[in-house]
């Protein structure tokens, strides 16, 4: 598949009043669902979890979960899975079209992003998800060994990593093609006989009448315009989200036939157009 030709941003008229109300009513919604589950999970990990528990975090997974099915209740967008949770040790791989991914893919099964470094300074977010146990790392060849050190240890813990191997968002209209590198840790002789990686597609469908991009995020785009946005829609769409069969990692000779193959897999997924 060649290179994605990123397309220009959608084009929205202004918000209309009642658009604001619903930016006012869901927004406070949002903000006391996040900020009160953000205190309980804090709580719950330094005085529970981590004293007794170390690495594994038994608890506070289910209040993300909550979380995530919430906002999503809230915003008023259906969400539907089809497919069974992997219930291996191992890791989940998917497309990534939105920032709305994080409650979309964490509504569904317990699981930690893996995210660049600099998302952990980000205001707010940055906050949101040191708590919820995000693996944060640079995309530096030269920090490859400690990274590795990183997915191994959480990963022998019994954490279910996901990231996104395109590396970037798009318009939700496409799958790129999937970048190899983080998968090279999975090669390791700690890990390859012991990890599955569930390939995972997720598909987004626009409010009626709306343009087809509507919940996706790339680009340069600013993310409090597209926040206000999903908030004052009238109408809203739905998320799919499906779980394929997971593939053992010693099934593959290399990264790039691992690699390959999920990616064909999450792009067979989409709905025949997006492919």
């Amino acid at each position: 598949m060649p290179e994605w030709d990123m397309p220009p941003e959608p084009a929205f008229g202004p918000i209309p009043v009642t658009g604001w109300v619903r930016v006012v009513l869901r927004g406070a919604a949002l903000i006391a669902v996040i900020g009160v589950s953000l205190l309980v999970m804090l709580v719950g990990h330094h005085l529970v979890e981590r004293p007794f528990y170390g690495k594994k975090r038994p608890l506070t997974p289910y209040i993300t979960m909550f979380v995530s099915r919430s906002a999503l209740a809230i915003l008023g967008i259906g969400y539907s899975r089809r497919g069974a949770r992997m219930d291996k040790r191992g890791a989940v791989v998917a497309n990534h079209s939105s920032w709305l991914d994080i409650f979309t893919l964490n509504a569904g099964k317990r699981i930690y992003f893996v995210s660049k470094a600099e998302v952990a300074g980000w205001p707010g977010i940055g906050t949101l998800a040191k708590a919820t146990g995000t693996v944060f790392i640079n995309r530096d060849r030269r920090e490859a060994r400690r990274q590795q050190d990183i997915f191994e240890e959480r990963l022998l813990a019994g954490h279910k990593l996901l990231f996104f191997p395109e590396g970037t968002s798009t318009d939700g209209m496409v799958v790129l093609p999937f970048k190899t590198t983080l998968f090279q840790a999975f090669f390791s002789d700690h890990l390859r006989h012991e990890m599955h990686i569930q390939p995972c597609t997720v598909v987004y469908r626009a409010p009626d009448g709306a343009d087809p991009r509507f919940y996706g995020w790339w680009g340069e785009m600013d993310f409090g315009p597209h926040l206000l946005r999903v908030l004052a829609a009238a109408k809203q769409g739905s998320v799919e989200v499906i779980y394929h069969d997971p593939v053992r990692v010693d099934d593959f000779p290399d990264r790039k036939s691992l690699a390959a193959h999920l990616e064909e897999v999450v792009r067979g997924g989409m709905p025949p157009d997006r492919r």
